[in-house]
């Protein structure tokens, strides 16, 4: 596998975050507590949100550094088969003896909401020094983009945003699940995009405007709060402005939050404006919940811009 950011002039994506395998449920609606409910359709693939975004990174024509870890369980080796499937650097994808690899439960109903249950695994015994041993290997001195999210801990997250922004990255946070974030880490200035739900519990502000202004006074740099279906706010120089979602017919909404976060870090890297990132990332999220699974439903960059699909990497099943 060529060495990540080398030679082919692609924008350099680093992705620093968590792999999981995603069991789904398809079912008519969401259960209550104590509910059964029955007739659904069962389906399995690659998930967590670290790998979810390096895949839509890669699939957007970025070359993609992903860092990661997995047990040494069947599981294990299905998620890596899955993401070896893409185009991207794994070597710093570490397989831990001993550890269950990352497992995610999700229902999903007749419009396409879901809820999600994860048993982290692997994704919690990642550490700072595996994440530095592993850019050690990498080329990063091309410049582009981190992208890290919560699924894993503090240490590594602040070790993979050092060593990027000391080599010139520019950092995004996908703040996801939300949790405090350390004056360490705002201090590097990294554009975050969290939800609505993750922003209000970031902020303790329910008006994404308002908190899209706080976040982006928290870090000095742009802030995103996705809404799904109504699109964006995001907050840069002062302003708040609303971004339309592009309207779609919605199956499943699993992992369009991932997809918008690893095409925004691919046109970054690539040197879009943000205005213009954003679009590519809302028209791409929004791709994706036309499909079912977080994984198979990520579109290629040739989709997201209207000129048909290119052919899938042998073997892929999306």
């Amino acid at each position: 596998m060529a060495r990540a950011g080398a030679g082919n002039g692609q924008p350099l994506v680093l992705v620093v975050g968590s792999v999981n395998m995603d069991l789904v449920v398809q079912i008519p609606a969401l259960p209550t507590a104590g509910e059964t409910v029955t007739g659904g359709v069962f389906e399995e693939g690659g998930g967590g949100k670290g790998a979810n975004q390096a895949v839509a990174a890669a699939r957007a024509r970025a070359r993609v550094v992903f860092v990661g870890a997995v047990g040494d369980d069947d599981l294990g080796g299905e998620a890596l088969e899955l993401l070896e499937r893409e185009d991207m650097e794994l070597s710093g994808v570490q397989r831990l003896p001993g550890a269950h690899t990352g497992v995610a439960l999700i229902m999903v109903d007749q419009d396409g909401e879901n809820i999600i249950a994860v048993a982290s695994g692997a994704n919690a015994a990642l550490t700072g020094a595996m994440v530095r041993d592993a850019l050690a290997q990498a080329d990063l001195d091309v410049g582009g983009v981190c992208l890290v999210n919560l699924e894993i801990a503090d240490e590594p997250i602040l070790e993979a945003v050092r060593l990027a922004a000391a080599a010139g990255l520019r950092v995004i946070v996908n703040p996801a699940p939300a949790r405090p974030l350390s004056k360490e880490l705002l201090g590097y200035g990294p554009i975050l995009t969290p939800n609505r739900t993750e922003a209000a519990a970031l902020t303790s502000m329910t008006d994404p405007s308002e908190a899209a202004a706080r976040l982006a006074a928290w870090t000095g740099a742009p802030a995103v709060v996705t809404l799904g279906g109504d699109g964006a706010v995001y907050a840069h120089d002062g302003e708040v402005e609303q971004l339309p979602a592009k309207p779609v017919k919605v199956v499943d909404t699993t992992g369009a939050g991932d997809v918008f976060n690893g095409v925004l870090a691919a046109e970054l890297a690539r040197g879009a404006e943000l205005r213009a990132a954003l679009d590519e990332a809302m028209n791409a999220a929004a791709l994706a919940t036309t499909g079912v699974g977080a994984r198979t439903s990520e579109p290629w960059r040739d989709r997201v811009r209207g000129q048909g699909t290119q052919p899938r990497p042998p073997g892929h099943a999306g």
